[in-house]
């Protein structure tokens, strides 16, 4: 082994023993926390979760394939539904409810998306805002199913093998687990062929279907990913607050989705954890400057898109580089 081949590795050695503390640090904390934290915030955190599970289908969306998807609140909503109908009027457990409700989105997806992902820029971004709007008058009026203005109420709380997630404790375990493998699934899908062909698509549309790529085909894949990550978060909502109603899947949820992929990073599978956090709990921080809260929330994300451009995933993505580049140029 060289001399240079021989300080890389010595190089390489405490880095990847500090990864591994800040691991071990992370797992440590993240379990601790709804054991020491009040209801309160274990509520807030769950929410989190679900927020980003949701949120990362829109974040894909717009930054691998540049797509504006305003219509996440409808899958959010049609998982939520079929949750509550399939375990109350049915009698279903919750896992095919959960999965007929991914069938419905899926379904409504492929049907939506075929004709509206032809257009592209803020076309695309009104047809899915048409959608979340129908979306949200088909909850009002279907009221055999949804309830209308009444909502559901007494859904039934998910059970695994006899394991009931009646707490937010349990529930905080579980969702954060189900958002770890929904990253893991987006994360190896970037480094998947289809994830250079959608960066391509983005980057450079005509270049990519000379070289193949069916770029219609591939939008409307991705949307009905989306769609189905979305019908997951809100079989998971409706199963942990036990009762849904239309005024939680109007337009105001589908930009708070957005909001999370815009504010969080749309380049980052990450990113969205953190504009989740951004849009959960600066409300309920700022809720405490009284009237004003508001005005003041709407300042903080407008400096937010202004100064970070890339969202804070992106901000922070580039910031370790930056060290871990550092550290290597020292270190030869």
């Amino acid at each position: 082994m060289s001399l240079d081949q021989s300080l890389s590795a010595g190089g390489r050695a405490p880095r990847n023993l500090v990864l591994i503390a800040a691991a071990v640090l992370f797992i440590a904390v993240w379990a601790s926390v709804p054991l020491i934290a009040s209801r309160g915030t274990v509520d807030l955190l769950v929410f989190t979760a679900l927020y980003s599970i949701a949120g990362v289908g829109v974040a894909f969306l717009l930054g691998q394939c540049g797509i504006i998807s305003l219509a996440q609140s409808v899958f959010y909503g049609i998982g939520a539904y079929a949750t509550a109908y399939g375990t109350t009027a049915l009698g279903w457990h919750w896992v095919p409810s959960l999965f007929a409700g991914m069938a419905v989105a899926g379904t409504v997806a492929l049907l939506i998306g075929w004709p509206i992902l032809r257009l592209s820029g803020h076309f695309l971004a009104l047809a899915t805002l048409a959608l979340a709007t129908i979306g949200h008058v088909l909850f009002l009026e279907w009221d055999w199913i949804t309830g209308g203005t009444l909502g559901v109420g007494g859904i039934a709380r998910i059970s695994l093998f006899g394991f009931v997630l009646n707490t937010p404790q349990r529930f905080y375990y579980f969702v954060w687990i189900v958002a770890g493998l929904v990253f893991w699934l987006y994360a190896n899908l970037l480094k998947s062929r289809a994830g250079f062909a959608m960066r391509a698509m983005r980057d450079a549309p005509s270049a990519a279907m000379v070289l193949g790529v069916d770029v219609h085909r591939l939008k409307v894949q991705v949307f009905v990913m989306s769609a189905l990550v979305g019908s997951l978060a809100g079989s998971l909502y409706a199963s942990y607050v036990t009762f849904v109603s239309v005024d939680s899947f109007g337009i105001d949820r589908a930009v708070s989705f957005l909001l999370v992929a815009v504010v969080g990073g749309a380049q980052t599978i990450l990113g969205s954890v953190f504009g989740a956090a951004f849009i959960t709990l600066a409300p309920n921080l700022l809720s405490k400057l009284g009237d004003i809260h508001a005005l003041v929330y709407a300042g903080v994300l407008v400096l937010a898109v202004i100064f970070l451009p890339q969202g804070i995933g992106g901000f922070l993505r580039d910031r370790v580089r930056g060290l871990l580049n550092g550290q290597r140029r020292t270190g030869r």
